[in-house]
């Protein structure tokens, strides 16, 4: 039986067990998958320890919303895809009902997309939670173009190494942030504009500094917390807020005056829309799948951990350690 990562309460890293399960039986617009990597994400950290926007509702429960592999059986009304071909899934389903952690995974066939052939699988599992969120909050949402500046927060995590080539992909000018001051090389290095450390700088005061004055025009943040009231004071007049994120532990308490004062726009984006608005899946999909043929996106991986090693991927996750994103593969 294949080897799938399951849960049986919520908790820290070391309630995740690596078991032989059955294969479950498909239904009829679902596929099954032999995995050949698996894309780590913040959200299900999120999900292990019962925070995330949805919590566990049964158990064992799986986990994971990115994975690459090849199909290896199909439903009886899947249409769009056959038997050996290579895909990749996007995060767009509930985790109450699949998960991506494991050898064989069953997903729904609303969720796949043709993977590239010349990406290795790695870099594969690497591109769609953080393409497909920084398209949408960045260019769907937030509207960004040519020479706007745009704050990037969590700069250095798989989202925002993303983000910040897309921004870079339109000609934006990127402010990343981080909390590690070891982290600001990478990020100059990897094309910021600028780089704020907001545990040693006034980010106000540098934001002011980096704009001439006049602030910044989209904010692209997965912090929340306190960081939404510096984003207002820093935001340009008109600026454009996109929250996608809640990594602060902190209640999140919101200028209102202030965004009234500048017509501040805040929009709260998750990819889960882009089941409901097929269409802008199909502009996201092309525009991210140019890109990456192009060159001008590239998957940043940090660290690659067999699927036996999950809880120190999650644990190595959680020490914000690193830059780019962690991978998993059976």
């Amino acid at each position: 039986m294949p080897r799938v990562v399951v849960f049986y309460e919520p908790g820290s890293a070391d309630v995740l067990k690596v078991e032989e399960r059955p294969i479950p039986e498909l239904r009829a617009n679902e596929v099954l998958l032999s995995v050949e990597a698996i894309g780590l994400n913040r959200a299900e950290l999120a999900f292990r320890l019962g925070k995330y926007l949805e919590v566990p509702n049964k158990y064992p429960s799986g986990l994971g919303f990115e994975a690459v592999g090849i199909i290896q059986q199909i439903g009886s009304e899947v249409t769009y895809f056959r038997k050996g071909q290579r895909v990749a899934t996007l995060p767009i389903f509930s985790m109450h009902e699949y998960g991506s952690y494991g050898e064989l995974v069953v997903m729904p066939e609303y969720s796949l997309t043709l993977c590239p052939e010349y990406l290795p699988a790695v870099d594969a599992a690497s591109i769609w939670m953080a393409a497909l969120t920084a398209y949408g909050g960045l260019i769907y949402t937030g509207g960004l173009t040519s020479g706007e500046y745009v704050i990037i927060s969590a700069a250095s995590s798989g989202v925002g190494a993303i983000a910040m080539q897309m921004a870079r992909s339109v000609n934006a000018k990127v402010i990343a942030t981080t909390r590690n001051p070891l982290k600001k090389m990478y990020l100059m290095d990897s094309g910021a504009y600028d780089v704020l450390v907001t545990t040693e700088e006034d980010m106000l005061a540098r934001v002011a500094e980096i704009t001439s004055g006049a602030g910044a025009d989209v904010m692209f943040d997965a912090v929340g917390g306190s960081m939404v009231s510096k984003l207002v004071q820093a935001a340009s007049f008109g600026g454009r807020i996109v929250l996608y994120g809640t990594l602060s532990t902190e209640l999140t308490v919101f200028p209102l005056l202030l965004a009234l004062q500048k017509c501040v726009v805040v929009h709260a984006y998750r990819n889960l829309s882009m089941v409901r608005f097929p269409e802008q899946r199909k502009k996201a999909e092309k525009f991210i799948l140019d890109r990456l043929e192009e060159g001008v996106i590239n998957p940043s991986v940090d660290r690659v951990f067999p699927l036996t090693s999950v809880v120190e991927a999650h644990r190595y996750m959680e020490s914000n350690q690193q830059c780019g994103k962690i991978v998993l593969v059976p």
